[in-house]
Order: structure tokens, then C-alpha cells, then sequence
């Protein structure tokens, strides 16, 4: 029986921000000279953002509760412990948020979902995401739970390969996968160019989705096959450790050109034939990792359009941006049953996950 994703369920806290804003309040930064001024200019202008979400109105000059990470033009840099708090309070609503629609669309009752996969990777604390779902939307309190964190912008892949299996094992199993990141609790108010480029382009959003066994009757993407690799290089190059005031990324300029190198021989290998793809869903670290993807695997200019729309709209979103890709794939109307879709995502390492999966459409 073939493990069938059968809807996706997303929510965006409802501070939107023009990225001409973010970039402007971020050149405006104490200690920052005309070269790191400009760095920041260049950064984001280049990201191919136009909006991002963010969990924190304070950002916006709105006023807000919890954390305090502005004074006047003037970013702070609260601890890692108020940050974390933060997405404690912060994070499961969105969760919340996106299950719901999601168990709603599968044309499920709370009380159908078996299983709970959670992931993030912007916050921690227990009893977590998962429990909070089942107490949160009132699912069965017998249902099985897993988290899986800090696996970075990659993680919706190997959440979708933990459920797939659940259904393979159990055929009468329903699993929620569901994803959120608050990237904006984490954005460090430095001149390093690392700081620049992530404050660039990471933001905040959910996602989540129901799996089971296919049904003839429901549309969505079968789940037909999974893999894993890391890349020669990168460990040095994409990386997230916590630090004593949140945590903290490491991206380097080689991130894309590693990708670049390599992502031709991984695709071929975890994928086949490329010629056969008739979509791609790729996780849009930043354009530049999609103009590399692109030009590596001899891609149309209109192959990566769905993630490149997201990214405009939505900016990096960490685990859950592959989600929100999918799903736009799933509402396309030009898509056809069949059609044969190819998802990759990337993560420190720097490691690459891939799926395979087809869509498909009901009988008419």
C-alpha cells in the first residue's frame, strides 16, 4: 500500500513585513559602517524576497508583548533563554493552526490521527510540540509522537519519510506531520557577513500535512521514494549551533556553489532520469541556491517557478518552506494526475534529502 500525502495546512503569524523595511532597519544598526551598510543593501535586494512573515510585531514598530528585541530604531539582543521562551509561547499556535486545516482538508476528525510527527528547529522545550498537539487540537491521547529537531531547512523530507513508513507498516495509520520555525527570534544584530545573509532571508511560518494509504477517491502525492546524502564538502559551511544570544547560524558563500557542484550527481543518483520530472518542489534556501540548482541540472526557467514563488512571498521558512511549495503544486489546476514530482532540500552539513512522489488527481 502506497503511502499517499493527502493535504497541507499552512499558517504565517500575522506581522507581514516588506523586505525594503527589514533591510532598512538592519543597515540602520549601531557600529555599522558604510561597507556593512552596503553588504546589507546588496543581500537583500538580492534575495528575490518581496515579503516576509515574522512572530514579532515589535519588528514591524508595532507594539507587542514578550520579547523585547526593539528600542526606537535599534535592534537588542535578548538572550537565548528569553528567545526560547518566546517560541514557547509563540509556537504552538501556529502549529495549531496549520493541523487543523490540514486534518480538515483530508476530510478527517481530530480523532482519526494515529501518529504526531513534529519539527523544528528554532526552539525546544518539553513536553513539546507534539504533546501540545494532542492536548492543543484534542487528538487521541494514545497516539504515537515523535519530534524531530534541529535538522535545519531539511527536515520536512525525513518527517515525510518517518510518516510514509508509519503507513507502510500500518496501513490504517494517519499521520500528522507538521512544521515551525521562528527564524526572526534568532536574527543576530551583526555586521559578519554570515549574520547579513541569514537575517536576508529567513522568516517565520507553519505547515502540516495528514499521510495515509492512498485512496482512489483523494487527491494528493504519493510518497514512492526517499534518500539521503551529504556532500563531500560543507560541514564548516552551513551550520547551527545555540549560542549565548539565540542561536546561531553559520552561511557561507560556498553553501551555493557547493550545491552547484554537486547536486547534478546526487539528483541523478536519488532521482534517475531527469528527464521524466514533470515538477520540481526544491527548498529555496536563497536564490542563489535555486540559480545554482537550476543551471546545475539544465532546468527550464519556469521549472523552479513554484519555489521561487514562495521564496518572494514568503522568504526562507526553514522546515516548513518545502511544505508550502508542495502545496501550491497540489492546487495547481494545470497539473495533471501522473504527474511526477521531485522535492530537494538542504541542511547542515551540508546535506542534501530528496523524494520522489506523483501527484494525483480523483476520477473525474
Amino acid at each position: 500500500m502506497t503511502a499517499r500525502l493527502l493535504s497541507i495546512g499552512t499558517a504565517l503569524p500575522e506581522t507581514r513585513m516588506a523586505q525594503s523595511a527589514l533591510r532598512d532597519l538592519f543597515a540602520a544598526q549601531p557600529g555599522f559602517d558604510r561597507k556593512s551598510q552596503r553588504l546589507v543593501g546588496a543581500a537583500f535586494d538580492a534575495a528575490a524576497i518581496d515579503t516576509r512573515h515574522v512572530v514579532l510585531p515589535q519588528l514591524a514598530g508595532a507594539a507587542g508583548d514578550g520579547l523585547d528585541v526593539r528600542e526606537g530604531d535599534t535592534l537588542l539582543m535578548p538572550p537565548t533563554g528569553a528567545r526560547n521562551d518566546e517560541y514557547r509561547r509563540s509556537a504552538p499556535a501556529l502549529f495549531a493552526e496549520a493541523s487543523r486545516a490540514a486534518i480538515s482538508d483530508a476530510g478527517l476528525t481530530p480523532d482519526a490521527i494515529t501518529h504526531v510527527v513534529t519539527v523544528s528547529c528554532t526552539g525546544m522545550f518539553a513536553p513539546g510540540p507534539d504533546y501540545r498537539l494532542v492536548r492543543d487540537l484534542d487528538l487521541p491521547t494514545s497516539a504515537e509522537r515523535y519530534h524531530l529537531g534541529f535538522i535545519g531547512c531539511a527536515a520536512a523530507i525525513p518527517a515525510l519519510r518517518l510518516a510514509a513508513r508509519i503507513v507502510t507498516a500500518d496501513p490504517d495509520a494517519r499521520v500528522l506531520v507538521a512544521c515551525a520555525e521562528l527564524c526572526s527570534l534568532h536574527w543576530q544584530t551583526s555586521s559578519h557577513p554570515d549574520q547579513i545573509v541569514a537575517a536576508s532571508v529567513f522568516a517565520d511560518g507553519a505547515a502540516a500535512a495528514v499521510v495515509a494509504s492512498g485512496e482512489p477517491s483523494h487527491a494528493g502525492f504519493d510518497l514512492e521514494g526517499f534518500a539521503t546524502h551529504i556532500t563531500h564538502e560543507g560541514e564548516k559551511d552551513m551550520a547551527w549551533t545555540v549560542g549565548d544570544s539565540g542561536f546561531e547560524m553559520t552561511l557561507t558563500p560556498e553553501v551555493p556553489r557547493i550545491v552547484g557542484r554537486e547536486i547534478a550527481g546526487i539528483a541523478t543518483d536519488v532521482i534517475g532520469d531527469l528527464d521524466e520530472i514533470d515538477a520540481w518542489a526544491v527548498h529555496p534556501g536563497g536564490r542563489s541556491i535555486l540559480d545554482r540548482v537550476e543551471n546545475a541540472l539544465g532546468l527550464d526557467a519556469d521549472a523552479l517557478a513554484p519555489s521561487r514563488a514562495v521564496l518572494r512571498a514568503h522568504g526562507n521558512m526553514s522546515s516548513a518552506t518545502l511544505l508550502f511549495i508542495l502545496r501550491d503544486l497540489l492546487a495547481d489546476g494545470a497539473r495533471r494526475d501522473g504527474d511526477r514530482v521531485a522535492a530537494l532540500a538542504f541542511g547542515p552539513g551540508l546535506t542534501v534529502e530528496a523524494a520522489r512522489l506523483t501527484l494525483r488527481r480523483p476520477p473525474t
